[in-house]
């Protein structure tokens, strides 16, 4: 494993191709940088009739990144990410205001076959998360489990293996403690993985509901990618990614029912300017 390799990283590769960069709001992203190293974002975001603002900033100064996000609904939240306070750690602390129980420390161990992840609350009674992976030649076992300790007793605990090589990865996951069986299979159809297929499915046990998708990314070209998925409730979805120049990206993204086609078909669409 190469870098923090947690938990959350097992069926990343499937999560991606079947969810990111998937929206169907309308979203403009502006992004600079000052000489002096501080980078300035400003985002604006339309759901349904209503409009959503944030700016943020961010500075690296040696081995600490700090961000700050103030939003329209005079939310200000702060991000401190020091690396190597010990070698192999990452530490991470996060405050939102007016929010003062909002506040988490994050501190994670990393190394080339093993992680370790803890996020505390920073609150009177705390919720504890812990993840934690392991393996070696592209086999991953790993866990994550949190803890209420107001209430004494466990608000999740996950399992789940995955395999990694250079032509597929393989992953199965145990969650929502116990009741959801997610397992997924990624085809990489060019060396660089810029062209994938990928079949998931969900069995929820407490419902006896199973949930089948397949999709896929293709690379047309290197600054233009489209992206599809299909679920056996009828849900198709697409998008299209061009980069109109160099980091800066343009989405559109469309979904419709196959069985519903009275219904409204969903679009968004998304720009993010970047120097």
């Amino acid at each position: 494993m190469k870098g923090p390799g947690l938990f959350s990283d097992i069926g990343k590769k499937a999560k991606d191709l079947l969810t990111k960069d998937y929206s169907y709001d309308q979203k403009l992203t502006i992004s600079t940088r000052s000489a002096t190293g501080v980078a300035l974002t400003s985002g604006a975001v339309k759901k349904g009739g209503l409009y959503a603002l944030d700016v943020s900033t961010q500075y690296n100064y040696k081995n600490t990144l700090i961000d700050v996000k103030v939003d329209t609904d005079s939310n200000i939240t702060t991000t401190f990410t020091v690396l190597e306070v010990l070698p192999f750690t990452k530490t991470i602390a996060t405050f939102k205001l007016p929010d003062y129980n909002s506040g988490k420390l994050e501190v994670q161990y990393f190394h080339d076959h093993a992680s370790l992840s803890s996020v505390v609350a920073l609150k009177q009674t705390p919720v504890v998360d812990l993840s934690a992976s392991f393996g070696a030649h592209g086999i991953v076992f790993g866990a994550e489990a949190g803890f209420d300790t107001s209430a004494g007793n466990f608000t999740k605990y996950n399992a789940g293996v995955g395999l990694k090589k250079p032509e597929h990865d393989v992953s199965v996951i145990l969650a929502d403690k116990g009741d959801t069986l997610r397992a997924s299979y990624v085809y990489h159809l060019d060396e660089k993985q810029k062209s994938s297929v990928v079949a998931e499915i969900n069995r929820r046990f407490s419902t006896n509901e199973n949930l089948f998708t397949v999709g896929g990314a293709y690379a047309v070209d290197p600054q233009t990618t489209v992206k599809a998925k299909l679920n056996n409730s009828g849900k198709l979805a697409a998008l299209l990614q061009h980069e109109v120049k160099p980091k800066s990206i343009l989405t559109i993204s469309g979904e419709f029912e196959t069985k519903a086609l009275d219904r409204t078909p969903k679009f968004g669409l998304a720009l993010a300017l970047k120097p």
